[in-house]
């Protein structure tokens, strides 16, 4: 039986078109990555906020049990620390190990750094509790005082019987009913499906 291969893949990520990834870059060198297309990856101008980071897409669809993912830096890899969470459990669920440079506690290959890791976990869950809480505990503040929560209402009555009365009419097209009440075309067909 084969024995399965194990690489050791790296991954960069700069926010801007002009910064580059020349430090980031040695760090993996160093750090036992191979320079080429199928061991270094890498997003150029992709803020971390984005889910669309076709480098880092590129780079986890590589991943096969047994590797290794190794970044320079932790905030290259995650667009939060929910999200970093998230991933580096699904790296393990798929029996890939994770190496943060800038951080030797998130490291998988370890006990202690997958102990810190749950650690971290846990605060992001605890975060997310706490934020949870605020939001319905100010909601129920505003019900209290006869507010409601949510986005306001984009069209009043008046307007909605009017979209309505010139939707009916058929002469004009759904665009110019949306420009004439004021509101988008999705936000018009959401009225007028009511």
């Amino acid at each position: 039986m084969d024995a399965p291969h194990m690489a050791t893949v790296g991954y960069m990520r700069v926010s801007t078109a002009d910064q580059n990834t020349d430090g980031q870059r040695d760090a993996l060198l160093v750090a036992g990555v191979k320079d080429d297309t199928r061991h270094l990856f890498k997003d150029q101008g992709v803020s971390g906020a984005k889910a669309e980071r076709p480098g880092l897409t590129m780079c986890l669809d590589s991943l096969r049990q047994g590797d290794t993912l190794v970044v320079a830096k932790l905030d290259r890899l995650g667009r939060s620390l929910g999200n970093l969470i998230e991933l580096v459990n699904a790296l393990d669920e798929r029996g890939v190990k994770f190496k943060a440079l800038d951080n030797q506690a998130i490291d998988t290959t370890s006990n202690h750094g997958k102990l810190m890791l749950h650690i971290f976990g846990a605060l992001a869950e605890y975060e997310r509790g706490l934020i949870r809480e605020r939001t319905n505990v100010g909601l129920e503040a505003a019900r209290a005082r006869g507010r409601k929560g949510g986005r306001p209402k984009l069209l009043d009555s008046k307007k909605i019987a009017r979209a309505k009365e010139l939707h009916s009419a058929g002469n004009m097209s759904a665009r110019e009913i949306a420009d004439a009440v004021g509101v988008s075309m999705a936000t018009l067909y959401r009225y007028l499906s009511k």
